[in-house]
């Protein structure tokens, strides 16, 4: 049990000998344990150095070596969930070395990624996706002749979204050779963890039971009534340690609970189950953050670590999620009809404070997105005014939703949407870079793109008091520092804010990089209109530009295709105006894992790139190439 990260890397011989699976099958099963030991002692190490999440991984920690051993691993397919639980398993296939530069550009991914190892069989970064993906698999390599096996691993969080549902229930239907393990770390089930629970859990999983209960169900056949009280019998009994026949009904062969940290019971298990036949479910029970005693006590706080710094770092401004909650808490003391939804981010999107003081008021859905969506057009059907506070890259998980059941019955809906934009260090998977590109198009939408901290709060009440779908887009983390003014007159919707007055170039910008639009307009005596909303555009802001400027650029930190530049360009061909235009944002492209900073460098949206950028086109309509 550790207290504190460990300063020194840990000694771990045992670990150093491992650097593959098959390293690990070739050990006598009772070093397993000492194994588990190392295996956890060095991912406190390593994240201490690098940061990342820690708090899943060390709860799984003896799963992951068992599963390793059971199966024929990279052969046999395991199918992590999420992936911040995936630490241990690139520790122990091969990327121990390299565990140091996870997350960093360049190096290792914090989620599993095919490209990066045979191991990784799957990239994850959205919950809930593994058993349609391992079931896929399952399916796949019956049909090109191999017998291989197919493991998901699903936490009882991912298991609340619908789509873990449709998955097992095509899986029972298909019969296909499928092992789910439900990892389950809600301590109010613990309890069920005990002597009886693991001596049925060692029956059920048995050679000897197994063979049992199929020769008994040929001869019982021929027994109708026979065979019911059998099958009651055995549902009952399961009834008294399980928390339900749930899975057994959809088709599984159910074993469990048994504890998840017990080492031998999970080889033992795991190597008998892969021999039945057809889809079976294997329930653990596991403790988030197990063997770091700060995480065990507080697995939400420590469900992801900062790198440790030698030196106290300055502190930072509120964040935008901080905004958003301020905002939220302001408005409902003012509004009744408040409603404030979230599909399991409550400490995510800054709404603890709102959920403590209307308790009434607050709805926590559960990894449930599609639902989120809808739930709130219900609430807005009966004159509620619901705000969902959602990520950007898991809105995309409710699209249709948010046509279908908001937009075409123009339902007043508040969407703030959070992790707008790059998102650093947690890659691709994560990034909302496509929103204003998906939400453009949706018809009675409207879209703000706050550039700071105070037009954040001011943004969210304006679109809060329009009456129909409304979004505000914000990026994670902090903002330049803005003071919030609460006492501003209302915006106008589709208004926007001229920063800047310059010549020759205007860069309309809509986001968050307007420090970078100013910096460069400094520079270069350029325009800059921040222009707030992405939709409706300020048409007619953009039209003086256009009449004022030789060049007109716009900047935003989402894809280019279908982004606010598109809408511009559109808006300029709708109005017959040939004034040039540059369309700066994220390119076609999937952004890697990096520093934020990083990431907006490679892809030339600092101030070096950007300016290159506008002046290699003034130079070009100058020497008339274009």
């Amino acid at each position: 049990m550790f207290d504190e990260i460990p300063a020194t890397q840990p000694h771990t011989p045992l670990l150093d000998t491992i650097d593959s699976a098959a390293d690990i099958r070739a050990l006598d099963e009772k070093l397993l344990p000492q194994l588990a030991k190392e295996v956890r002692a060095f991912l406190l190490f390593s994240v201490g150095r690098s940061g990342g999440h820690f708090g899943a991984g060390l709860g799984v920690v003896e799963l992951t070596i068992a599963l390793h051993y059971a199966l024929n691993t990279p052969d046999d397919k395991i199918v992590w969930d999420v992936g911040h639980q995936t630490y241990p398993h690139k520790i122990l296939t091969g990327r121990r070395k390299h565990m140091g530069s996870i997350r960093q550009q360049g190096g290792l991914s914090g989620f599993p990624k095919r490209a990066e190892s045979p191991y990784d069989t799957f990239g994850v970064g959205h919950s809930s996706t593994s058993i349609s993906a391992a079931l896929g698999m399952a399916l796949g390599s019956k049909m090109g002749g191999k017998k291989q096996k197919s493991v998901a691993v699903i936490g009882d969080g991912a298991m609340t979204a619908g789509m873990a549902f449709e998955a097992l229930n095509h899986a029972a239907h298909t019969k296909a050779d499928l092992l789910v393990v439900l990892n389950d770390n809600n301590m109010s089930i613990s309890p069920n963890v005990g002597g009886l629970a693991t001596y049925f859990s060692k029956l059920w999983a048995s050679k000897a039971y197994t063979s049992f209960r199929e020769g008994g169900k040929k001869v019982l056949k021929r027994l109708p009534q026979a065979s019911e009280l059998v099958r009651k019998t055995e549902e009952h009994m399961k009834g008294m340690v399980s928390p339900s026949t749930l899975f057994e009904e959809l088709g599984f062969y159910y074993v469990g609970p048994i504890d998840g940290h017990d080492l031998p019971r999970l080889t033992h298990d795991l190597k008998n189950l892969s021999e039945i036949p057809g889809p079976k479910l294997l329930h653990i029970i596991t403790q988030k953050g197990k063997g770091f005693t700060p995480a065990e006590k507080d697995p939400v706080g420590y469900h992801a670590l900062n790198k440790i710094e030698p030196k106290p770092r300055t502190p930072a401004g509120p964040k935008y999620q901080d905004i958003f909650g301020r905002w939220l808490c302001t408005t409902a003391a003012q509004d009744p009809r408040l409603i404030g939804i979230t599909p399991a981010m409550c400490e995510g999107s800054g709404m603890v404070e709102f959920a403590q003081r209307f308790k009434e008021r607050y709805f926590d859905v559960a990894i449930a997105e599609q639902h989120a969506v809808t739930l709130a057009a219900g609430l807005a059907c009966e004159g509620q005014k619901p705000v969902v506070a959602i990520y950007s890259t898991f809105l995309q998980r409710a699209y249709d939703q948010l046509i279908h059941d908001v937009a075409i019955q123009k339902l007043d809906v508040t969407f703030a949407i959070d992790r707008a934009g790059l998102v650093g260090e947690d890659g691709p998977t994560h990034g909302g870079n496509f929103d204003l590109s998906f939400l453009s198009c949706i018809p009675e939408m409207i879209i703000a793109t706050p550039s700071d901290e105070n037009e954040c709060y001011h943004l969210l009440d304006a679109a809060y008091h329009y009456p129909g779908p409304a979004a505000v887009r914000y990026p994670r983390g902090t903002g330049p520092g803005a003071s919030i003014t609460p006492e501003q007159p209302r915006y106008t919707i589709g208004k926007s804010h001229t920063s800047i007055t310059g010549t020759k170039v205007c860069i309309l910008n809509f986001g968050v990089l307007l420090p970078l639009a100013v910096t460069i307009a400094q520079a270069h005596h350029f325009t800059v209109i921040d222009m707030r909303w992405a939709k409706p555009l300020d048409e007619t802001a953009i039209v003086t530009a256009c009449a004022e400027h030789a060049l007109i650029v716009t900047l935003e930190e989402n894809t280019v295709q279908g982004g606010a530049g598109s809408a511009v360009c559109a808006l300029l061909s709708r109005r017959n105006i040939n004034t040039p235009i540059l369309t700066l944002g994220l390119p076609d492209d999937y952004i890697e894992h990096a520093k934020r900073t990083e990431q907006l460098s490679q892809i030339g949206l600092d101030v070096t790139g950007v300016t290159h950028s506008i002046l290699t086109r003034l130079a070009e309509l100058n020497e008339g190439t274009l």
